[in-house]
């Protein structure tokens, strides 16, 4: 599937993965996933990333998020790269499976192939790809970086609570967003609408306009 992006549908892929075979589709069972790419194993921003996914895997859980990687390598090599991302990141545990794609089947149809990255044989590596899966198995957000390049955790964790909030309330977040702060409440919700809704109140800021679009307010 080129261009999966936000909205679609993740396919319902059988893989080969660290903790057993399985589909996608099952894997995410009604929850909200993380999943993730990495160009390969004994790569060095790889082992960093990993073993930041896995000392933030508690701050995922309490979220009812799981963890899904995925790197071009067999299950073999997973195994054995997993004890230096563990050694290189004390106290982290990679208990999350790390999906196997030896033949570069699976990050193309999952998007997560960057198209100026090459190995030495000449073959696309996988971008650094994440996407955050929502419990109908669509795409509500995508990272896409260059294969040298990093993520930020911290960031992961921000538009994770992001997504959540706007899935539970009619609101989004925004500029410069963090957990405890005023979100805004969708313009598609009315004053009155907002009144039911948010019973703890809301602020309408006044601009030069005088529409009042810019309301805050405060969700859990």
């Amino acid at each position: 599937m080129p261009g999966l992006t936000i909205g679609d549908t993740v396919p319902n892929l059988h893989v080969q993965t660290t903790h057993g075979d399985f589909k996608l589709h099952d894997y995410f069972s009604g929850s909200w996933t993380i999943l993730f790419s990495h160009p390969g194993d004994f790569t060095p921003v790889c082992t960093t990333e990993l073993g930041k996914m896995a000392k933030y895997s508690e701050e995922f859980k309490k979220r009812g998020v799981k963890l899904l990687g995925l790197s071009c390598d067999d299950l073999n090599s997973h195994k054995e790269w997993i004890k230096d991302i563990e050694a290189y990141t004390p106290g982290a545990k990679v208990d999350y499976p790390i999906i196997s794609d030896p033949t570069r089947d699976i990050i193309k149809q999952l998007n997560m192939v960057d198209p100026a990255e090459k190995d030495p044989k000449g073959s696309q590596l996988p971008s650094r790809a994440l996407h955050i899966v929502g419990p109908e198995n669509t795409i509500k957000l995508s990272f896409l970086y260059p294969a040298t390049t990093g993520r930020n955790m911290d960031e992961v964790v921000r538009v994770l609570d992001s997504l959540q909030r706007a899935s539970k309330h009619k609101v989004a977040t925004p500029v410069d967003w963090k957990p405890g702060e005023p979100v805004v409440i969708s313009p598609g919700v009315n004053n009155e609408e907002a009144k039911a809704m948010f019973p703890q109140g809301f602020q309408t800021v006044d601009l030069p306009s005088k529409k009042e679009y810019l309301r805050f307010t405060q969700v859990s």
